[in-house]
């Protein structure tokens, strides 16, 4: 199990956290917790990837920095 925290650029109301929450959501993670700026991700690595993590938060409109 990983976890992981995205910082999300973008986001600046409580709009964007449930833009990002319903994407995330679909993915099936083991928890998560977003806030404006950021998502805490906890998941399995063996089912599913960062890169799949990063294209549900792009799908909601917003970019991960590093």
């Amino acid at each position: 199990m990983k976890e992981q925290i995205f910082k999300i650029e973008g986001m600046t109301c409580k709009h964007c956290v449930m833009a990002v929450k319903v994407e995330l959501e679909e993915l099936g993670l083991e928890s998560f917790d977003v806030e404006i700026g950021s998502a805490k991700v906890k998941y399995d690595e063996t089912k599913i990837s960062e890169s799949k993590i990063i294209d549900a938060i792009k799908e909601a409109g917003y970019n991960v920095v590093a």
